[in-house]
């Protein structure tokens, strides 16, 4: 098991996100003490803990949205600390954020156009994102507003992919919605890998990020708590790290997901 943030993935190269001694406050509270990460080109890299762990401020941070303590952001060798959220967007860092943050009001194309105003150039197109969600093309003109949970999901998803970002950020994809779905959506991951897209994403359900990461890091309380390969980490290391258990308690605990170790669920 690797220092948190630290571990070297072989044969990857040099980190294209680098997270370094992160410290973020919400007024006088502390939401996360140095973080650090590397997330290298092609990886899912995901971010466990439970709620008010720090997740989501660590990737609203990464995005621009919060305005860090202390620590830096390097991305593509560039420190991005201080540069603006757009800014961030049009060079390749884009977020699909918790609750979808749709346009109601607008259609699904037009959603989707948002996402394309400032876009990369690259291999997404609004066509291309149909082509990814079958059933989108021939909905394009109904108000997202009268979508389900999953669709809306999906043109969140659909809306970062047109903006053709390097690196995607996920916030918590699975909130809210039914199992089958979330196991829908996350089944898209490979396709959209295959572009050259690196993820960086944010999951509350242990087993979800399991099946498709590549690396993990565990947050409790704005702290790291675990890092490493799937592979590597126990699951008593998970449940542990998880809810800030000693080491002999987890081991008597109900399991976070069924199986002896989380990488008999890791892909």
């Amino acid at each position: 098991m690797n220092e948190p943030g630290h571990g070297e993935r072989p044969g990857n190269g040099t980190a294209l996100l680098e997270v370094r001694d992160l410290t973020v406050h919400h007024g006088q509270l502390r939401a996360l003490d140095r973080i650090s990460l590397r997330v290298f080109p092609g990886e899912v890299y995901a971010i466990i803990g439970a709620n008010g762990a720090g997740k989501s401020t660590l990737l609203r941070t990464i995005a621009g949205l919060h305005r860090p303590t202390e620590g830096t952001i390097r991305y593509d060798g560039k420190d991005m600390t201080k540069v603006r959220p757009e800014r961030r967007a049009t060079a390749g860092i884009v977020m699909v954020p918790e609750g979808r943050r749709l346009f109601g009001s607008l259609t699904v194309e037009e959603n989707l156009k948002v996402g394309a105003t400032y876009a990369r150039k690259g291999p997404w197109t609004i066509e291309r994102v149909y082509e990814l969600f079958g059933w989108m093309k021939d909905r394009r003109t109904q108000r997202t507003a009268q979508l389900s949970g999953g669709e809306q999901q999906s043109v969140a998803i659909g809306r970062a992919l047109a903006a053709n970002p390097r690196v995607l950020l996920l916030d918590e994809l699975s909130l809210g919605l039914a199992p089958v779905i979330v196991q829908r959506i996350y089944a898209m991951l490979p396709q959209i890998l295959a572009t050259g897209l690196t993820v960086l994403l944010v999951e509350q359900d242990v087993s979800q990020a399991l099946q498709v990461a590549s690396h993990i890091q565990c947050l409790l309380e704005g702290h790291t708590t675990l890092e490493g390969r799937p592979s590597e980490v126990t699951a008593e290391q998970v449940e542990a790290a998880y809810f800030g258990l000693s080491q002999a308690a987890a081991e008597g605990s109900e399991p976070l997901w069924h199986g002896s170790t989380p990488s008999s669920r890791a892909s």
